[in-house]
């Protein structure tokens, strides 16, 4: 083995249960940026609109089949290289006819996205991982609802923007 490679960063935060009851911000990537997932555009009113592809349609049912037992996709956007999305885990229940659910941990809710539409491509288009933040407080949560919705807005704009 080679002591020369690089230390990575660990990316989540040290010591968080991330099967546990919250709110969490994610950011999934396409490999290298890819506009893969959808077309940014125009209304004739000059609103911005976003056409998905046919892998970005798959993506969209995708989030839609997860959403489903402990697992809320709260608000998501698709946008040509990658996807916002609010996820609330919801562990905790009181009905007895959910205690034999298995609980969901937000890795395994980013995973089955990304290996469903890997399935369905035939290869993997995704980055490596994923980008999280924890959602303390309703201000917070409204912030990155607000900013989930303006996204297609700023587009070309964004961090994530490639032409």
């Amino acid at each position: 083995m080679s002591d020369n490679l690089p230390t990575r960063k660990p990316i989540r935060l040290k010591h968080h249960d991330y099967s546990r009851d919250g709110y969490y911000f994610i950011t999934i990537c396409t490999k290298n940026k890819q506009n893969l997932l959808s077309n940014v555009g125009t209304t004739a009113l000059g609103r911005p609109h976003i056409e998905l592809t046919p892998l970005g349609k798959c993506v969209d049912e995708t989030i839609q089949i997860a959403n489903k037992n402990n697992v809320k996709i709260d608000k998501y956007i698709i946008m040509p290289n990658h996807i916002h999305m609010i996820v609330i885990l919801e562990q905790s229940t009181d009905d007895p006819s959910t205690l034999c659910v298995r609980r969901s941990s937000l890795q395994q809710v980013v995973r089955n996205i990304k290996s469903y539409t890997t399935k369905w491509v035939g290869l993997s288009v995704w980055q490596h991982s994923f980008h999280d933040h924890i959602i303390r407080d309703s201000e917070a949560y409204q912030k990155i609802w607000n900013y989930i919705n303006e996204n297609p807005t700023t587009w070309e704009d964004d961090r994530y923007y490639t032409q």
